[in-house]
């Protein structure tokens, strides 16, 4: 609640606002967010700076009210503004949150589907609600796992739920709600505005932009209907994976070639992508991290993610990647399906793991037996030559 000034002068950085506590999930306050009282006094809100127990991008101003209000929550409305969630509430409205003064992160979009099955996110129809909508798209995708709903609400000019909700009700605004536009037309409608779909030149265009955004929906249902869907529209389908993409971890066992090694650590990020939770099975520093393959970087660097993290879904392990080459990658090993049930990928997990060891193991004898072949027994140090003697029983072994 406090700040601190160029010349070290400490002030209250909330003065002559209007307070909102912020709570978190078990119903602390956390921060705070303030409203301007007059129209000249500086930014309409201000929220209180990000600390260890406040990260605007992973809280969600009104869920605990919402919480308190059912025992199971039917769904979710997001809106933009803390007078918007009140206004909301006071007019019976009881399952409204707000975003801190962000756009939709995807921890948000977790926190939300891990709290009520339907969505709605509500915002202005200008172009700024349209460019906050497709934020919140982005981020929903990778967690529309089947059962799932989003809709997108967009709002009359000059109006907001607050405004809508005083003039309209309650009753009002869930009409409103039940005429919202669903993700899947959203996200169409959206990449087609601006292609003509009559011509092939424009069906390509379409499917270009929406296959790797199909990519990271979870396998299932909704993801095979929006396949199709596409077909519909373009008359082709979502881009299979290359035959590279889908070999299985299993089929990397084959062979000692580099090609199987790479199929090998491929195999074992396709299970992390799958069941990011395998990766809580092994603590680091993990044995295998100075084996010299082709993405055991990336993979090391992803059980680090699930390990910091142990909640993070796939779409959040993607996300991190935004902007870097190993995303695309992520996003077609996610999207292959794999054969059997979580149970057989644990198993097979374990024995890839397994199978980086052992040869990170014999990488690590050969490196040594080679100095000794250039130097003698005199290029190893005591230590090292134990070191050799145990890789060598237990590669026996």
């Amino acid at each position: 609640m406090m700040s601190r000034n160029d010349s070290g002068r400490v002030y209250d950085k909330f003065r002559d606002r209007v307070m909102f506590p912020i709570l978190d999930r078990r119903g602390r306050t956390i921060a705070f967010g303030g409203r301007v009282m007059g129209a000249d006094d500086g930014p309409k809100y201000l929220n209180s700076p990000e600390t260890p127990l406040f990260h605007k991008g992973r809280e969600l101003y009104g869920l605990w009210q919402v919480r308190q209000a059912h025992n199971t929550i039917p769904h979710i409305v997001v809106v933009e503004g803390y007078m918007d969630v009140v206004a909301l509430f006071q007019h019976g409205v009881d399952t409204a949150v707000a975003t801190l003064g962000t756009a939709t992160t995807p921890d948000h979009a977790e926190l939300l589907f891990r709290n009520a099955p339907d969505v709605y996110f509500c915002f202005d129809g200008d172009r700024a609600g349209r460019s906050a909508a497709w934020k919140a798209v982005e981020s929903v995708l990778p967690r529309m796992k089947d059962g799932r709903q989003a809709f997108f609400l967009f709002l009359p000019d000059g109006e907001d739920p607050d405004s809508l909700v005083r003039t309209e009700g309650a009753e009002g605004f869930a009409a409103r709600l039940k005429q919202a536009t669903p993700l899947s037309q959203f996200l169409f409608d959206s990449l087609s505005a601006d292609v003509n779909l009559a011509t092939l030149e424009g069906k390509g265009r379409l499917a270009e932009r929406a296959k790797p955004l199909i990519a990271q929906i979870p396998d299932g249902a909704f993801a095979d209907l929006m396949r199709q869907r596409l077909t519909e529209l373009t008359g082709v389908g979502a881009r299979a994976s290359s035959p590279e993409t889908h070999v299985p971890a299993q089929r990397a066992h084959a062979g000692t070639g580099g090609t199987a090694r790479r199929s090998l650590v491929r195999g074992v990020i396709a299970l992390l992508l799958q069941s990011p939770p395998l990766a809580l099975e092994l603590l680091p520093p993990y044995r295998f991290a100075r084996l010299r393959q082709p993405g055991v970087d990336l993979l090391c660097e992803l059980l680090q993610l699930v390990y910091e993290r142990p909640e993070i879904s796939t779409g959040s392990l993607i996300e991190h990647f935004a902007g870097r080459d190993e995303q695309a990658a992520l996003q077609k090993l996610a999207s292959q399906s794999l054969p059997g049930e979580e149970a057989t990928w644990r198993t097979e997990f374990h024995e890839a793991v397994a199978r980086l060891e052992d040869q990170t193991l014999r990488q690590r004898v050969e490196e040594l037996q080679q100095r000794m072949r250039e130097g003698g027994s005199a290029a190893l140090s005591g230590p090292e030559k134990l070191e050799l003697g145990e890789a060598m029983q237990a590669l026996r072994r």
